[in-house]
């Protein structure tokens, strides 16, 4: 929602890129999680997948940003 309110092209991007980098460090603190409750690896192992999905999205949102330039 954050991004969806950005007052400029670029300001768009670089919120994109933040979401990037948060979705990379919650996967970050997923396999952190991991090493201390293995009981929750199913969890986690999807957590972490969606994680990643949002990861690829926010990424190629910001290839077709560049792209446009």
């Amino acid at each position: 929602m954050e991004a969806n309110g950005a007052s400029s092209r670029n300001d768009f991007r670089n919120k994109i890129f933040i979401c990037k980098k948060e979705s990379q460090e919650n996967k970050h603190w997923l396999r952190m999680l991991e090493v201390f409750d293995l009981n929750l690896k199913e969890k986690i192992l999807l957590l972490w997948q969606e994680a990643q999905s949002l990861t690829m999205i926010f990424q190629k949102i910001t290839n077709s940003l560049n792209k446009k330039v």
